[in-house]
């Protein structure tokens, strides 16, 4: 193996395949980089067994590619980017020089690294699933970011650490949630699909990183495994195996009260509120009428925050609902547009937070029982 190319995009794609690699590999070669000289293309693979991440290099005069010796190496992915980043040249010379000795170069600068047998590193199967649609990389950035956010944490479920995308036609739903809080994005496609799958919050980030521009990004799912193709790269991941749970049966049809007010007035007051925390968690306190909305936290060992939310408008009789002030602050992010609606059934209930003027984003956080 012997190539060519340009140091800027040769870097690019060895970024872009890094991020599947986990510091916590189940197999020495998924710490590595699977770099392939082909006729016409450089093809670069990186995964730990969960997320796979394959990107090309094709000939072209923008990236210098030219490969003069076919064949395949895997190098330790740390390595490699270190050398690559830290060479000051416009073009790099890679050369398999003995066996898996490999030699990089750039102007004067020469390093030798070992590297690993390509026929030791695991078979990924890239093979297109039958199900697919196309979506924008914008609406498909805001999709993940207005929904991911909501994944559990904690493996005890498993299946809430992912988000639960479910088509029967051309509408697309998406739903996460932690038990706690839930996130729910409606979309509608160009073309009819039918799946109902899970994928996991951790690989939904991988694929924001990698979308760039408003180009269109095909996505393709079957029961086992769903690919992202964004221009010349694909990301690949496992699904998380379970039934997710019905979640329409916990948004309420019918609500009392209404709150109405400014998205930044309100994300300022929880803000400014949630510094006041107890055993690390901040509960803040509504206390609406029609007359005053006052917002307010307590803490035994901090002390007290209390503000009178000057732009909100209230409809309904006398409430107090105390809640985590972050699940709010994360939902009121996610959100577009300048009022914010929540929507309240009583004290315990769970409530909705809403942009007005857009139904296809609904968050939904249930409150905490405080005795202060």
């Amino acid at each position: 193996m012997y190539f060519k190319i340009s140091k800027r995009d040769f870097l690019q794609a060895l970024s872009t395949a890094a991020r599947a690699i986990s510091n916590y590999s189940p197999l020495p070669a998924f710490s590595g980089i699977k770099i392939e000289a082909k006729t016409d293309r450089l093809i670069l693979t990186g995964s730990d067994s969960d997320i796979s991440i394959q990107t090309q290099l094709c000939k072209s005069e923008d990236c210098l590619l030219q490969i003069n010796d076919l064949g395949a190496v895997v190098l330790e992915s740390k390595y490699i980017l270190e050398i690559v980043r830290k060479i000051d040249a416009d073009q790099i010379e890679v050369e398999l020089v003995d066996g898996t000795l490999t030699k990089i170069s750039g102007k004067s600068a020469e390093f030798k690294i070992n590297g690993m047998n390509a026929q030791d590193y695991p078979l990924i199967d890239f093979a297109k699933p039958a199900e697919s649609f196309t979506i924008g990389a914008e609406l498909l950035k805001k999709v993940i970011n207005q929904t991911s956010f909501a994944v559990s944490d904690k493996e005890t479920r498993p299946v809430l650490t992912g988000v639960n995308f479910m088509c029967d036609g051309s509408s697309l739903q998406c739903v996460a949630t932690d038990s706690y809080r839930l996130a729910k994005k409606t979309i509608h496609l160009k073309n009819s699909a039918k799946f109902n799958i899970t994928v996991p919050g951790k690989s939904l980030a991988e694929v924001v990183k990698t979308l760039d521009g408003d180009q269109d990004v095909e996505i393709a799912v079957n029961d086992r495994k769903a690919q992202f193709m964004i221009g010349d790269t694909i990301i690949q991941t496992r699904l998380i195996d379970g039934v997710y749970p019905e979640t329409n049966r916990l948004i309420p049809l019918s609500f009392d009260y209404e709150l109405t007010m400014d998205i930044k007035d309100l994300l300022g007051a929880i803000d400014r509120a949630s510094f006041i925390k107890s055993d690390g968690v901040s509960v803040i306190k509504f206390t609406l009428s029609e007359d005053a909305c006052v917002l307010s936290s307590k803490s035994l060992e901090v002390g007290s925050s209390t503000e009178t939310l000057s732009t909100a408008s209230f409809t309904g009789s006398p409430l107090e609902i105390s809640c985590n002030g972050k699940y709010v602050f994360d939902a009121l992010r996610s959100l577009e547009g300048d009022l914010v609606k929540l929507s309240l059934c009583g004290e315990m209930k769970p409530f909705i937070i809403q942009a007005v003027g857009d139904d296809s984003i609904l968050q939904l956080v249930l409150p905490v029982r405080t005795y202060a």
